[in-house]
């Protein structure tokens, strides 16, 4: 098997097995593939699409690119929310905090900046000393002690996601709806939440904006998310202006401490306590 056979059927519109994917992600992680073939296979997908039963099956080799969570030893719910990402958008944390103190678990892998959003880890990583990359155990043990924890994904929890996503951000393939369902769920799935809620967003700051497409997403990252195991709800909510009153990675960390003082702006709280509540709905 070779990448370019998996690049020229793609390109055609067919279907590639399970196991020309799994070919496809070992290759990438063991670098066997080089950057050029992946990113002619990303943006073949970008313009040709995968099935549900592809996306499926190349989602869940990303999720055994690396090692599985299990959460088990908690003894308590575990849930983890994710956004499609937009413009000012912190509402991670705000929603980990409410939940992590209503008694879930929260273990939340997170990800850079993608396309014109802001990137939860980069907005972390704007306060001094905070490390977003933490060895597996201790990541565990915070999610224990603490309630949550949020960090990026290692070289043993989705590798191949971190690799792809980022060749997605320089090669204009942000927008395809399979490879954000993958990439979203394969480190979801992997960080070994039992709930996963979706904040899906529409509006001209939304990386999807038009109104089928969006509700296209939100329909496959439960329907992927459930054939995987996991409980799943997804609410498209509104981007069309940026949330609360702060852009910026040190301003939005300011701003979700005002929330959850109490302060928070009025749109970004109404957000804020619906994913929060979705989550708890489903625990």
């Amino acid at each position: 098997m070779r990448a370019i056979e998996l690049i020229e059927k793609k390109k055609r519109g067919e279907i590639l097995a399970d196991e020309e994917l799994a070919f496809w992600i070992r290759g990438v992680v063991s670098d066997g593939i080089p950057d050029y073939q992946s990113a002619a296979l990303l943006m073949a997908i970008r313009f040709q699409g995968l099935s549900e039963k592809e996306t499926l099956a190349l989602t869940s080799e990303m999720v055994r690119s690396g090692e599985v969570l299990d959460l088990s030893f908690l003894g308590e719910p575990t849930a983890d929310k994710h956004s499609t990402g937009g413009v000012g958008d912190k509402l991670s944390f705000i929603v980990g905090p409410l939940v992590a103190a209503c008694g879930v678990k929260v273990p939340m892998l997170s990800g850079r900046a993608l396309g014109h959003t802001g990137g939860t880890l980069d907005k972390l990583e704007s306060i001094p000393g905070y490390r977003t990359r933490l060895p597996t155990a201790r990541f565990l043990e915070i999610v224990r002690d603490v309630g949550i924890s949020i960090v990026g994904q290692s070289d043993r929890l989705a590798p191949a996601d971190g690799k792809l996503y980022a060749l997605r951000d320089v090669t204009a393939t942000v927008d395809s709806i399979p490879l954000i369902v993958s990439s979203i769920l394969s480190k979801k799935i992997a960080a070994g939440a039992g709930v996963l809620v979706f904040d899906v967003k529409h509006g001209d700051g939304a990386i999807l904006r038009d109104p089928e497409d969006v509700r296209t997403l939100a329909r496959m990252l439960v329907a992927v998310a459930e054939r995987l195991g996991r409980k799943a709800s997804a609410l498209v909510t509104d981007m069309s202006a940026p949330l609360g009153r702060a852009v910026g990675n040190a301003l939005e960390i300011d701003e979700s401490i005002e929330a959850l003082r109490g302060e928070g702006a009025a749109d970004m709280m109404a957000i804020s306590t619906a994913l929060a509540a979705e989550i708890l709905l489903l625990t």
